[in-house]
Protein backbone atom coordinates (compact mmCIF):
# COMPACT_ATOMS: atom_id res chain seq x y z
CA UNK A 1 0.00 0.00 0.00
CA UNK A 2 2.90 2.35 0.65
CA UNK A 3 3.84 2.20 -3.01
CA UNK A 4 0.34 2.91 -4.25
CA UNK A 5 0.43 4.59 -7.65
CA UNK A 6 -2.06 7.44 -7.56
CA UNK A 7 -2.08 9.41 -10.80
CA UNK A 8 -4.63 11.22 -12.96
CA UNK A 9 -4.66 8.45 -15.57
CA UNK A 10 -5.76 5.98 -12.91
CA UNK A 11 -8.83 8.09 -12.20
CA UNK A 12 -10.52 7.01 -15.41
CA UNK A 13 -12.79 4.03 -15.01
CA UNK A 14 -11.69 3.07 -11.51
CA UNK A 15 -15.22 3.19 -10.14
CA UNK A 16 -18.51 3.83 -11.88
CA UNK A 17 -20.66 6.44 -10.16
CA UNK A 18 -22.66 7.28 -13.27
CA UNK A 19 -25.84 5.82 -11.81
CA UNK A 20 -25.83 8.30 -8.94
CA UNK A 21 -24.99 11.17 -11.27
CA UNK A 22 -27.70 10.20 -13.73
CA UNK A 23 -30.27 9.99 -10.96
CA UNK A 24 -29.29 13.43 -9.67
CA UNK A 25 -29.47 14.85 -13.18
CA UNK A 26 -32.93 13.36 -13.65
CA UNK A 27 -34.12 14.85 -10.38
CA UNK A 28 -32.71 18.24 -11.30
CA UNK A 29 -34.38 18.07 -14.71
CA UNK A 30 -37.71 17.21 -13.13
CA UNK A 31 -37.42 20.13 -10.74
CA UNK A 32 -36.52 22.49 -13.54
CA UNK A 33 -39.46 21.31 -15.65
CA UNK A 34 -41.90 22.04 -12.86
CA UNK A 35 -40.51 25.48 -12.10
CA UNK A 36 -41.42 28.82 -13.61
CA UNK A 37 -39.22 30.23 -16.37
CA UNK A 38 -37.40 32.49 -13.91
CA UNK A 39 -36.89 29.75 -11.36
CA UNK A 40 -35.84 27.35 -14.08
CA UNK A 41 -33.18 29.77 -15.25
CA UNK A 42 -31.86 30.06 -11.72
CA UNK A 43 -31.85 26.28 -11.28
CA UNK A 44 -29.77 25.71 -14.39
CA UNK A 45 -27.45 28.71 -14.09
CA UNK A 46 -23.87 28.83 -12.87
CA UNK A 47 -24.99 29.47 -9.30
CA UNK A 48 -27.38 26.50 -9.08
CA UNK A 49 -27.62 25.13 -5.55
CA UNK A 50 -27.73 21.57 -6.90
CA UNK A 51 -23.96 21.76 -7.20
CA UNK A 52 -23.24 23.27 -3.79
CA UNK A 53 -21.65 20.58 -1.71
CA UNK A 54 -22.02 22.71 1.38
CA UNK A 55 -25.78 22.25 1.26
CA UNK A 56 -25.46 18.50 1.55
CA UNK A 57 -22.78 18.74 4.17
CA UNK A 58 -24.40 21.35 6.38
CA UNK A 59 -28.09 20.93 5.69
CA UNK A 60 -28.41 24.08 3.61
CA UNK A 61 -25.34 26.19 4.34
CA UNK A 62 -24.10 27.70 1.10
CA UNK A 63 -20.55 27.40 -0.16
CA UNK A 64 -18.47 30.46 -0.98
CA UNK A 65 -17.70 29.67 -4.59
CA UNK A 66 -19.57 27.19 -6.74
CA UNK A 67 -18.14 23.78 -7.56
CA UNK A 68 -17.61 23.50 -11.25
CA UNK A 69 -14.77 22.86 -13.64
CA UNK A 70 -11.27 22.27 -12.38
CA UNK A 71 -10.49 25.76 -13.57
CA UNK A 72 -11.69 26.86 -10.14
CA UNK A 73 -8.44 25.41 -8.77
CA UNK A 74 -6.99 27.33 -5.86
CA UNK A 75 -10.41 28.53 -4.70
CA UNK A 76 -11.14 28.76 -0.99
CA UNK A 77 -14.43 27.10 -0.06
CA UNK A 78 -16.23 27.86 3.19
CA UNK A 79 -17.73 24.82 4.92
CA UNK A 80 -18.86 24.19 8.50
CA UNK A 81 -16.35 21.34 8.88
CA UNK A 82 -14.06 18.90 7.12
CA UNK A 83 -15.82 15.62 7.97
CA UNK A 84 -19.33 14.82 6.75
CA UNK A 85 -21.77 11.94 6.38
CA UNK A 86 -22.34 10.86 2.79
CA UNK A 87 -25.54 9.16 1.62
CA UNK A 88 -27.01 7.77 -1.57
CA UNK A 89 -29.11 10.95 -1.73
CA UNK A 90 -26.48 13.65 -1.15
CA UNK A 91 -23.29 12.22 -2.60
CA UNK A 92 -23.57 13.90 -6.00
CA UNK A 93 -22.98 17.23 -4.26
CA UNK A 94 -19.66 15.92 -2.92
CA UNK A 95 -18.83 14.93 -6.48
CA UNK A 96 -19.33 18.58 -7.40
CA UNK A 97 -17.14 19.69 -4.51
CA UNK A 98 -14.35 17.41 -5.74
CA UNK A 99 -13.85 19.77 -8.69
CA UNK A 100 -12.25 22.19 -6.21
CA UNK A 101 -10.88 20.05 -3.38
CA UNK A 102 -10.14 16.31 -3.21
CA UNK A 103 -12.77 14.28 -1.39
CA UNK A 104 -11.73 11.23 0.64
CA UNK A 105 -14.47 8.61 1.01
CA UNK A 106 -14.49 6.20 3.95
CA UNK A 107 -16.92 3.27 3.58
CA UNK A 108 -17.52 1.77 7.00
CA UNK A 109 -20.06 -0.01 9.22
CA UNK A 110 -20.88 0.25 12.90
CA UNK A 111 -20.06 -3.41 13.50
CA UNK A 112 -16.68 -3.30 11.70
CA UNK A 113 -13.77 -3.32 14.17
CA UNK A 114 -11.08 -2.40 11.59
CA UNK A 115 -13.28 0.55 10.58
CA UNK A 116 -13.14 1.79 14.16
CA UNK A 117 -9.35 1.52 14.09
CA UNK A 118 -9.03 3.44 10.84
CA UNK A 119 -11.61 6.17 11.44
CA UNK A 120 -9.65 8.23 14.01
CA UNK A 121 -6.58 8.06 11.76
CA UNK A 122 -8.55 9.52 8.85
CA UNK A 123 -10.08 12.21 11.09
CA UNK A 124 -6.68 13.18 12.45
CA UNK A 125 -4.95 13.41 9.09
CA UNK A 126 -7.75 15.34 7.41
CA UNK A 127 -7.50 17.89 10.22
CA UNK A 128 -3.69 18.01 9.98
CA UNK A 129 -3.80 18.68 6.24
CA UNK A 130 -5.69 21.89 7.07
CA UNK A 131 -8.48 21.97 4.52
CA UNK A 132 -6.67 20.28 1.64
CA UNK A 133 -9.20 17.42 1.84
CA UNK A 134 -12.80 16.82 2.79
CA UNK A 135 -13.62 13.47 4.39
CA UNK A 136 -16.99 11.86 3.63
CA UNK A 137 -18.03 8.85 5.70
CA UNK A 138 -20.48 6.39 4.14
CA UNK A 139 -22.27 3.78 6.27
CA UNK A 140 -22.46 0.77 3.94
CA UNK A 141 -25.47 -0.67 5.77
CA UNK A 142 -27.51 2.47 5.10
CA UNK A 143 -26.25 3.32 1.61
CA UNK A 144 -26.25 0.27 -0.68
CA UNK A 145 -25.96 2.26 -3.91
CA UNK A 146 -22.71 3.92 -2.87
CA UNK A 147 -21.40 0.63 -1.52
CA UNK A 148 -22.02 -1.00 -4.88
CA UNK A 149 -20.75 1.97 -6.86
CA UNK A 150 -17.43 2.00 -5.00
CA UNK A 151 -17.12 -1.78 -5.38
CA UNK A 152 -16.55 -2.21 -1.65
CA UNK A 153 -15.63 -5.90 -1.50
CA UNK A 154 -14.66 -5.51 2.15
CA UNK A 155 -14.63 -2.71 4.67
CA UNK A 156 -13.20 -0.35 5.51
CA UNK A 157 -12.75 0.74 1.91
CA UNK A 158 -11.18 4.15 1.30
CA UNK A 159 -11.44 5.99 -2.01
CA UNK A 160 -10.80 9.48 -3.35
CA UNK A 161 -12.82 11.62 -5.73
CA UNK A 162 -10.88 14.20 -7.77
CA UNK A 163 -12.66 16.38 -10.29
CA UNK A 164 -15.69 14.10 -10.16
CA UNK A 165 -13.57 11.05 -10.93
CA UNK A 166 -13.38 8.36 -8.25
CA UNK A 167 -10.32 6.29 -7.41
CA UNK A 168 -10.04 3.35 -5.05
CA UNK A 169 -7.18 3.81 -2.58
CA UNK A 170 -7.06 0.89 -0.15
CA UNK A 171 -9.06 -1.60 1.87
CA UNK A 172 -8.57 -2.56 5.48
CA UNK A 173 -7.05 -0.72 8.42
CA UNK A 174 -3.50 0.37 7.61
CA UNK A 175 -1.04 2.27 9.83
CA UNK A 176 -1.09 6.06 9.99
CA UNK A 177 2.23 6.56 8.12
CA UNK A 178 0.87 4.64 5.13
CA UNK A 179 -2.41 6.58 5.18
CA UNK A 180 -0.42 9.82 5.27
CA UNK A 181 1.61 8.72 2.25
CA UNK A 182 -1.56 7.85 0.36
CA UNK A 183 -3.01 11.29 1.15
CA UNK A 184 0.15 12.98 -0.11
CA UNK A 185 -0.07 11.02 -3.36
CA UNK A 186 -3.73 11.99 -3.73
CA UNK A 187 -2.74 15.66 -3.38
CA UNK A 188 -0.14 15.22 -6.12
CA UNK A 189 -2.69 13.62 -8.42
CA UNK A 190 -5.20 16.36 -7.63
CA UNK A 191 -2.68 19.09 -8.44
CA UNK A 192 -1.93 17.45 -11.78
CA UNK A 193 -5.66 17.44 -12.48
CA UNK A 194 -5.98 21.14 -11.61
CA UNK A 195 -7.80 20.50 -8.33
CA UNK A 196 -5.95 22.53 -5.71
CA UNK A 197 -8.60 24.37 -3.73
CA UNK A 198 -8.88 24.35 0.04
CA UNK A 199 -11.56 24.53 2.69
CA UNK A 200 -11.91 27.18 5.37
CA UNK A 201 -14.00 26.01 8.31
CA UNK A 202 -16.61 28.53 9.40
CA UNK A 203 -18.98 28.24 12.35
CA UNK A 204 -19.33 25.00 14.27
CA UNK A 205 -20.74 21.70 13.12
CA UNK A 206 -21.13 18.52 15.07
CA UNK A 207 -18.97 15.81 13.56
CA UNK A 208 -16.94 18.32 11.51
CA UNK A 209 -13.32 19.33 11.81
CA UNK A 210 -13.52 19.57 15.59
CA UNK A 211 -14.26 15.85 15.75
CA UNK A 212 -10.58 15.09 15.29
CA UNK A 213 -9.81 17.09 18.44
CA UNK A 214 -12.18 15.08 20.63
CA UNK A 215 -10.69 13.59 23.80
CA UNK A 216 -8.87 10.34 23.26
CA UNK A 217 -10.61 7.16 24.40
CA UNK A 218 -9.21 5.33 27.44
CA UNK A 219 -6.35 2.94 26.68
CA UNK A 220 -7.29 -0.60 25.70
CA UNK A 221 -6.60 -3.57 27.96
CA UNK A 222 -3.11 -4.93 27.21
CA UNK A 223 -4.23 -8.02 25.28
CA UNK A 224 -6.70 -5.98 23.26
CA UNK A 225 -3.94 -3.52 22.38
CA UNK A 226 -1.72 -6.46 21.44
CA UNK A 227 -4.44 -7.67 19.08
CA UNK A 228 -4.90 -4.21 17.55
CA UNK A 229 -1.16 -3.87 16.97
CA UNK A 230 -1.06 -7.28 15.30
CA UNK A 231 -3.95 -6.31 13.02
CA UNK A 232 -2.10 -3.13 12.05
CA UNK A 233 0.81 -5.33 10.98
CA UNK A 234 -1.47 -7.72 9.09
CA UNK A 235 -0.59 -10.52 11.53
CA UNK A 236 -4.08 -11.94 12.00
CA UNK A 237 -2.97 -15.20 13.69
CA UNK A 238 -1.20 -13.17 16.39
CA UNK A 239 -4.31 -11.05 16.87
CA UNK A 240 -6.41 -14.21 17.19
CA UNK A 241 -4.06 -15.57 19.85
CA UNK A 242 -4.23 -12.30 21.79
CA UNK A 243 -8.03 -12.29 21.82
CA UNK A 244 -8.11 -15.97 22.79
CA UNK A 245 -5.84 -15.18 25.75
CA UNK A 246 -8.15 -12.33 26.75
CA UNK A 247 -11.16 -14.66 26.64
CA UNK A 248 -9.30 -17.31 28.65
CA UNK A 249 -8.63 -14.69 31.33
CA UNK A 250 -12.18 -13.34 31.25
CA UNK A 251 -14.78 -15.51 29.46
CA UNK A 252 -17.35 -12.69 29.73
CA UNK A 253 -15.18 -10.17 27.83
CA UNK A 254 -17.64 -9.15 25.13
CA UNK A 255 -15.13 -6.94 23.32
CA UNK A 256 -12.69 -9.84 23.07
CA UNK A 257 -15.36 -12.18 21.71
CA UNK A 258 -16.37 -9.60 19.09
CA UNK A 259 -12.75 -8.84 18.24
CA UNK A 260 -11.95 -12.54 17.84
CA UNK A 261 -14.88 -13.00 15.46
CA UNK A 262 -13.87 -9.96 13.42
CA UNK A 263 -10.19 -10.79 13.07
CA UNK A 264 -11.06 -14.42 12.31
CA UNK A 265 -13.15 -13.15 9.41
CA UNK A 266 -10.24 -11.06 8.17
CA UNK A 267 -7.92 -14.07 8.46
CA UNK A 268 -10.27 -16.34 6.50
CA UNK A 269 -10.53 -13.82 3.65
CA UNK A 270 -6.87 -12.82 3.65
CA UNK A 271 -5.19 -13.58 0.32
CA UNK A 272 -8.43 -14.50 -1.43
CA UNK A 273 -9.97 -12.44 -4.20
CA UNK A 274 -13.61 -11.74 -4.94
CA UNK A 275 -13.44 -13.58 -8.26
CA UNK A 276 -11.73 -16.62 -6.74
CA UNK A 277 -14.30 -16.95 -3.98
CA UNK A 278 -17.36 -16.54 -6.16
CA UNK A 279 -15.95 -18.73 -8.93
CA UNK A 280 -15.19 -21.57 -6.50
CA UNK A 281 -18.70 -21.39 -5.05
CA UNK A 282 -20.32 -21.36 -8.50
CA UNK A 283 -18.27 -24.31 -9.73
CA UNK A 284 -18.79 -26.33 -6.53
CA UNK A 285 -22.28 -25.58 -5.20
CA UNK A 286 -22.10 -28.64 -2.90
CA UNK A 287 -18.78 -27.54 -1.38
CA UNK A 288 -19.67 -26.25 2.06
CA UNK A 289 -16.32 -24.52 2.52
CA UNK A 290 -16.77 -22.57 -0.72
CA UNK A 291 -20.25 -21.46 0.34
CA UNK A 292 -18.96 -20.39 3.75
CA UNK A 293 -16.34 -18.28 1.99
CA UNK A 294 -19.04 -16.49 -0.02
CA UNK A 295 -20.97 -15.78 3.18
CA UNK A 296 -17.80 -14.28 4.68
CA UNK A 297 -17.33 -12.19 1.55
CA UNK A 298 -20.93 -10.97 1.58
CA UNK A 299 -20.72 -9.90 5.20
CA UNK A 300 -17.34 -8.20 4.80
CA UNK A 301 -18.82 -6.16 1.96
CA UNK A 302 -21.77 -5.03 4.07
CA UNK A 303 -24.29 -7.51 2.64
CA UNK A 304 -25.20 -8.80 6.08
CA UNK A 305 -28.63 -10.22 5.32
CA UNK A 306 -27.33 -11.99 2.20
CA UNK A 307 -24.63 -13.68 4.27
CA UNK A 308 -27.10 -14.83 6.92
CA UNK A 309 -29.63 -16.01 4.35
CA UNK A 310 -27.01 -18.05 2.47
CA UNK A 311 -26.00 -19.93 5.61
CA UNK A 312 -29.54 -20.43 6.86
CA UNK A 313 -30.52 -21.82 3.46
CA UNK A 314 -27.55 -24.20 3.52
CA UNK A 315 -28.27 -25.45 7.03
CA UNK A 316 -31.14 -27.94 6.37
CA UNK A 317 -29.19 -29.60 3.53
CA UNK A 318 -26.23 -30.61 5.71
CA UNK A 319 -25.46 -33.71 7.74
CA UNK A 320 -24.86 -33.39 11.47
CA UNK A 321 -21.25 -32.26 11.08
CA UNK A 322 -22.19 -29.79 8.36
CA UNK A 323 -24.96 -28.32 10.48
CA UNK A 324 -22.55 -27.82 13.36
CA UNK A 325 -20.13 -26.07 11.00
CA UNK A 326 -22.80 -23.75 9.61
CA UNK A 327 -24.16 -23.01 13.08
CA UNK A 328 -20.67 -22.17 14.37
CA UNK A 329 -20.03 -19.85 11.44
CA UNK A 330 -23.36 -18.10 11.95
CA UNK A 331 -22.58 -17.52 15.62
CA UNK A 332 -19.22 -16.03 14.64
CA UNK A 333 -20.83 -13.71 12.10
CA UNK A 334 -23.44 -12.68 14.67
CA UNK A 335 -20.55 -11.49 16.85
CA UNK A 336 -19.02 -9.59 13.94
CA UNK A 337 -22.23 -7.69 13.22
CA UNK A 338 -23.13 -7.18 16.88
CA UNK A 339 -25.52 -9.20 19.01
CA UNK A 340 -27.85 -6.23 19.48
CA UNK A 341 -28.27 -5.68 15.73
CA UNK A 342 -31.90 -6.36 14.66
CA UNK A 343 -30.69 -8.38 11.67
CA UNK A 344 -28.91 -10.71 14.06
CA UNK A 345 -32.08 -11.14 16.11
CA UNK A 346 -34.03 -12.13 13.00
CA UNK A 347 -31.37 -14.56 11.79
CA UNK A 348 -30.97 -16.05 15.27
CA UNK A 349 -34.72 -16.68 15.36
CA UNK A 350 -34.57 -18.46 12.01
CA UNK A 351 -31.66 -20.58 13.22
CA UNK A 352 -33.55 -21.54 16.38
CA UNK A 353 -36.52 -22.67 14.28
CA UNK A 354 -34.21 -24.82 12.17
CA UNK A 355 -32.60 -26.40 15.22
CA UNK A 356 -35.84 -27.39 16.90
Amino acid sequence: MANLDVNPAALRGAVDLSGLVNRANAQAAAQATGATNGAGAAATGAGAPTGAAGQAAAGGTAVAGQPGAAGAAGAVIELPGLVFDGTDENFTQFLDLSAQVPVIVDLWAEWCQPCKQLSPILDKLVAEFGGRFVLVKVDVDQNPQLTQAFQAQSIPTVAAVIGGRPLQLFQGAIPEPQVRQVFEQVLEAAAQSGVSGSVTVVGAAEGGADAAAAPEEPPLPPLHQEAYDAIDQGDYPAAIRAYEKAIAQNPTDKMAHAGLAQVSLLHRLNGKTLDEIRSAAAQNPEDLGAQLDVADLDLSGGHVEDAFDRLLTLFPEQDADGKNTVRARLLQLFEVVGLDDPRVAIARGRLTNLLF
